[in-house]
């Protein structure tokens, strides 16, 4: 699993946090940083996170070679 957020859509809601902190965190207020390739326990959680998100910053790609959600 590779995750990409697009820092420039990401508006610092910061629901992935809360819903994967493991693989999302909050660096100050804003600045999220995050792990690009959680491995398999993290799955489910990274794939939550990124649904809530209320601006879609996310892209997950499986590297089974099927993406998930969209960033641009």
């Amino acid at each position: 699993m590779r995750i990409v957020v697009s820092l420039n859509r990401c508006q610092g809601y910061a629901q992935c946090v809360y819903l994967a902190h493991e693989v999302f965190r909050l660096n100050g207020q804003e600045a999220l940083t995050y792990e690009p390739n959680p491995d398999d326990e993290r799955r489910l959680q990274a794939e939550r996170a990124a649904a809530a998100c209320p601006v879609q910053a996310f892209v997950i790609d499986r590297l089974d070679g099927v993406e998930r959600g969209e960033a641009s």
